[in-house]
């Protein structure tokens, strides 16, 4: 039960944090400054570094939890293929 928990803590952070990385990116492009960024530009940097780090720990977290299952995106990848050139596509 706490290892439950504990891993879902694990994905609210990152979301929590791109959520307000995507506000300052927003209140930047539309000229609202907060009182912890002097300067407009630093406001967007911020939210752009904290919107990039939580979307690359929710994509590193599901990579990681698909080697783990042991998913297998060729094979998947291959059968799509094999499934469109019987319906007579040709998408590679």
């Amino acid at each position: 039960m706490i290892g439950r928990l504990i891993a879902f803590l694990m994905i609210i952070i990152p979301v929590g944090l791109a959520a307000i990385g995507v506000k300052l990116i927003r209140d930047s492009l539309f000229d609202i400054i907060h009182p912890l960024f002097p300067w407009i530009w630093l406001q967007f940097a911020v939210g752009t570094i904290f919107f990039v780090i939580g979307i690359g720990f929710i994509g590193g977290w599901i990579v990681s939890r698909d080697r783990k299952r042991n998913y297998n995106y060729k094979k998947i990848r291959k059968q799509q293929n094999q499934d469109n050139n019987k319906a007579g596509n040709t998408i590679k």
